[in-house]
């Protein structure tokens, strides 16, 4: 499986398969099993959900650091790829965590529907 290595890339692929609704469905899961206050409707616009989740990881790593490290477990984001970011620019930060999350949640939906 070949990661796209952009929001955008990320999206389409997901509508071109028709899994766009199970990715936000994988969303909502972790994010209840993080106890994270957050539920994105099914039929989100891509450009709101990419806001709504750089909004949420911001304000975790500055109010809620367990919790934000928690959902990264719970996702299963790579602690190397975390750590290879640049932690200089908390508002970059999150946005690239933020597509790292969206990353690995695409990679749980797409491995459910093909295998």
């Amino acid at each position: 499986m070949q990661l796209p290595t952009t929001f955008e890339a990320l999206i389409e692929e997901a509508n071109q398969s028709d899994l766009y609704h199970k990715l936000i469905k994988q969303l909502n899961k972790d994010f209840l099993l993080a106890n994270i206050d957050l539920d994105f409707h099914e039929d989100i616009l891509p450009s709101s959900l990419k806001l709504l989740l750089h909004e949420t990881v911001y304000k975790l790593i500055q109010e809620k650091f367990t919790s934000y490290l928690n959902l990264l477990y719970i996702v299963d984001v790579s602690e190397k790829q975390v750590k290879a970011l640049d932690g200089e620019d908390i508002l970059k930060l999150s946005e690239d965590v933020s597509f790292l999350i969206l990353k690995r949640e695409w990679q749980k939906v797409w491995y459910k529907n093909k295998f």
